[in-house]
C-alpha cells in the first residue's frame, strides 16, 4: 500500500514539474493553449472536411475540377521525340536527363549522315556509368575525410561529409566529367540490375561501409601515419567498395562490339568494335566540357553574377557546379532559342509543387489548398528558397515550348523519366506561370547563349556552401 502512494506521489511530483517547465517563456502554456483552442471555428462544413480527410488524399480533395478541362497539348515549337527512360527507384534523373540530351544530339547528327539516316534511337546504359560514378563519389568522400582529418566531427564540413558520404542524386557535371573519363556504353551492352533500378538498400549498405572506412583513415591521419600509409589504405579500401559495386551493378564492361540500327531493328553497317571512350566519341559526347554553360533562377542573389557551389561535384577532380544567375526572362529566352533550333535541354524542377501527376500537368491552380485548410500559402520563390520549402528536387529533359503571336512563352513539355505510363505517355507539360515559380536549372550550348552572357558566366565565381538552402534538396 505506501508502494502504491509513493508512485502515485511520484507521478503527481512529476507531473508539476514537467507542466512548470512547459510554462517558461516561449512555451504553449494552459493560458495560451485555451485561447488558441477558443479561437477555433467550429461548424457544420469543417465537420464534413474533418470526415473527408480523414479518409482521403489531400490532393484528391483540393484538386480544381475545372482544371480538368483546360488541358492544352498544343505546342509551336517541338524537338523530335525519342524513347521514354524509367530510372525506377533510383534518384539518377540527372543522368537519365542527361542522356536523353546525348542522345537527342546524336540522332539530330545522323540526320545529315547518308549512311545513318534511317538511325532508329538509341538508349544509353545508366547502369554503366552509374558504377563509376559511385566509385568516384565514394573517392570523393574518402579524400574529403583525410582532407580535413584534423577538425572535430562536429565541424561542419567533417559533418558534411559524414552525414551523405554519398548519394545517387546529382548534376550535368557528373555527366559531363564522367563520360570524359569513362565514356559510353549502349543499353543492350550493359542492361540495368535490379540495385540499379532500386538503390536504397545498396546505397545504404555502401554509405554504412564508407562511414567506417572514413573513421579509420581519420585515426591514421590523426595518429601520425605518413601519407604513404594513408593513400595506400585509401586505395585498399577502394578496393573494397569496387567489389561491392561490380556485386550490385555488374564489373564495368571494358570493350563490346556494336551496330547501329534503323527503326525496325535492321543493322546500319558493319557491326564495330568499340571501347566505352570511343564510342562516346563516336556519337559525339565525348567533349561536353566547355561546350556549355549552366544558368540558375535564384532570386535571392544578384542576377548577372557566376556562383559555385563547393563540393558540388562527383569526383575529387571533377568541376564543381557553376552557374550564372539570371532573371526567369533571359532563362527563357536561351531556352527558346535552343528550342527553335531541336535541342533538347537538361533542365530541373521542384516538380513536387503543384503537379498533377495523373495527368502529367503543371498549373498553379491544381490544387486549391487555401480553401480546403482555409489559410494561405504567399511565400514568394525567394522566400521558399531560404526557408527549404523549395528546391531543385528533379532532373528532366526540356523538349518542347508553346509560343504567342509576340514569342512568349505559354507553356513547357518535358521528357520524363518515369516511364510511358507516367502523365502524358511520358512527358510532363506545364504553364508558363509554374514554370517561372519553380525551374530552377538549365544547361545551354554555347552556340545559343549571347556573347554578352557568355562573359558573365566566365567571372570569377562567389563560393556558395552546400548547406545552402537552394541545394540541399538537390536532384
Amino acid at each position: 500500500m505506501k508502494q502504491k502512494i509513493f508512485l502515485v506521489s511520484a507521478i503527481v511530483v512529476s507531473f508539476s514539474l514537467t507542466s512548470q517547465a512547459q510554462t517558461k517563456d516561449g512555451g504553449i502554456s494552459q493560458q495560451m493553449l485555451k485561447e488558441i483552442q477558443q479561437a477555433q471555428t467550429s461548424s457544420v462544413a469543417d465537420k464534413a472536411l474533418f470526415n473527408a480527410m480523414a479518409s482521403n488524399k489531400i490532393d484528391d480533395l483540393a484538386q480544381n475540377f475545372s482544371k480538368k478541362t483546360e488541358r492544352d497539348t498544343y505546342f509551336s515549337v517541338e524537338t523530335p521525340k525519342q524513347s521514354i527512360t524509367n530510372q525506377r527507384s533510383s534518384g539518377r534523373c540527372w543522368m537519365f536527363s542527361g542522356f536523353n540530351v546525348l542522345r537527342a544530339n546524336f540522332a539530330a547528327q545522323c540526320a545529315n549522315d547518308p549512311e545513318m539516316k534511317d538511325f532508329g534511337g538509341l538508349e544509353l546504359s545508366q547502369n554503366y556509368l552509374f558504377f563509376w560514378d559511385q566509385l568516384e563519389k565514394a573517392n570523393l568522400f574518402l579524400q574529403g575525410v583525410i582532407d580535413c582529418a584534423d577538425k572535430p566531427m562536429e565541424d561542419t564540413r567533417v559533418r558534411f561529409f559524414f552525414k551523405s558520404p554519398l548519394g545517387d542524386g546529382g548534376t550535368f557535371c557528373g555527366v559531363s566529367d564522367l563520360v570524359e573519363k569513362y565514356g559510353l556504353a549502349p543499353a543492350e551492352v550493359v542492361p540495368e540490375t535490379f540495385s540499379a533500378e532500386n538503390t536504397s538498400k545498396f546505397n545504404q549498405l555502401l554509405k554504412s561501409k564508407l562511414r567506417e572506412q572514413g573513421l579509420r583513415l581519420r585515426e591514421m591521419v590523426n595518429s601520425g601515419k605518413n601519407k604513404a600509409a594513408i593513400r595506400k589504405e585509401k586505395q585498399e579500401m577502394l578496393g573494397v567498395v569496387y567489389h561491392m559495386l561490380s556485386m550490385a551493378y555488374g564489373a564495368p564492361v571494358k570493350e563490346f562490339t556494336y551496330a547501329f540500327k534503323d527503326k525496325n531493328g535492321k543493322v546500319l553497317g558493319e557491326p564495330q568494335k568499340y571501347t566505352p571512350l570511343t564510342f562516346a566519341k563516336r556519337i559525339g559526347a565525348d567533349k561536353l566540357n566547355g561546350s556549355f554553360i549552366m544558368v540558375m533562377n535564384d532570386p535571392r542573389r544578384p542576377y548577372h553574377k557566376t556562383y559555385e557551389v563547393d563540393f558540388d561535384r562527383h569526383s575529387y577532380d571533377g568541376h564543381n557546379w557553376v552557374y550564372l544567375n539570371l532573371p526567369m526572362d533571359e532563362i527563357e529566352a536561351l531556352a527558346i532559342a535552343s528550342l527553335k533550333d531541336g535541342r533538347k535541354l537538361y533542365s530541373s524542377y521542384d516538380v513536387n509543387k503543384q503537379s498533377d501527376r495523373k495527368v502529367g500537368y503543371n498549373d498553379l491552380n491544381n490544387f486549391d489548398y487555401e480553401t480546403l485548410f482555409g489559410t494561405t500559402f504567399p511565400m514568394n520563390k525567394a522566400e521558399r528558397i531560404a526557408t527549404f520549402d523549395s528546391g531543385s528536387t528533379h532532373a528532366m529533359t526540356l523538349c518542347a515550348v508553346d509560343l504567342t503571336a509576340d514569342g512568349k512563352a505559354k507553356k513547357w513539355k518535358v521528357e520524363n523519366s518515369w516511364g510511358y505510363d507516367a502523365g502524358q505517355k511520358g512527358y510532363l507539360i506545364m504553364t508558363d506561370e509554374w514554370f517561372r515559380e519553380y525551374m530552377f536549372r538549365l544547361v545551354v550550348n554555347k552556340k545559343y547563349v549571347p556573347e554578352a552572357l557568355l562573359k558573365e558566366a566566365a567571372q570569377k565565381p562567389v563560393m556558395v556552401m552546400p548547406e545552402d538552402p537552394l541545394f540541399v534538396a538537390d536532384e
